[in-house]
């Protein structure tokens, strides 16, 4: 599954040194968006001495790093031959988006309905600020807005440990991600989406806004599958 064209993406500008050293949680987030806007490639190598270099860090913070980035699914590492980008094969992200269905709907429907303005508001803030990152074309921000947006609505049901499971597998798939961000149509659809979830929330509507939850998983899944069904 090499991909190594040499267009500018997104996200290639991430790639420069940091001018301070960093903590671990910092690089690991720096190189999971990297990999979500293919600074970095599947199956590219992640050369410890370069990341090394690029957040003035000690090798074994670089370690630190791509061990729990190892945990997370994003990178493999191999006796002898470092760390590389991982590859999703459409099985473990057919299982992984068919997890995180399961998940979000269950959440869905422990969120007392209607949700009062108040508590709806803050939500509302975060849609107006994806929308506005989407007529900017900052697909970063986009995504950084996404990811927001889905957060505040699952708190809602106050199951925090079900929230955390779903950001967990929710992260699992950044990777699958780019087809779909890079996209203005699926880019609007997103926005739409967004909306009619807020309605059901606004007007109580429960089987919308499980319907929604689930369908608003569909596009990037199947994006990806179309880009790797022709791939080892």
């Amino acid at each position: 599954m090499e991909a190594r064209e040499h267009t500018t993406r997104p996200g290639r500008e991430q790639r420069e040194p940091s001018p301070a050293p960093q903590p671990v949680q910092d690089i690991v987030h720096r190189i999971e968006e990297d990999i979500v806007f293919r600074a970095y490639h599947p199956r590219e190598r992640l050369v410890e001495d370069e990341l090394m270099q690029r957040f003035a860090a000690k090798r074994h913070i670089v370690r630190r790093a791509l061990a729990e980035l190892e945990r997370d699914g994003f990178v493999l590492r191999k006796p002898n031959s470092g760390a590389q980008v991982r590859a999703l094969t459409a099985k473990e992200t057919t299982e992984l988006y068919a997890v995180r269905e399961i998940l979000e709907a269950s959440c869905a429907k422990l969120i007392p309905l209607p949700v009062e303005a108040r508590r709806l508001a803050p939500i509302e803030k975060i849609q107006r600020a994806h929308a506005a990152a989407i007529a900017a074309n900052d697909v970063r921000a986009v995504f950084r807005a996404n990811l927001a947006f889905h957060e505040a609505v699952f708190r809602l049901s106050g199951n925090d440990a079900l929230v955390d499971a779903i950001a967990d597998f929710a992260r699992r798939t950044h990777p699958v991600r780019l087809t779909t961000l890079v996209t203005e149509e699926y880019r609007e659809q997103a926005r739409s989406e967004h909306e009619e979830i807020l309605r059901a929330l606004r007007k109580g509507d429960r089987p919308q806004l499980v319907a929604m939850c689930a369908r608003h998983l569909k596009p990037a899944l199947k994006a990806y599958l179309r880009t790797i069904e022709h791939l080892n």
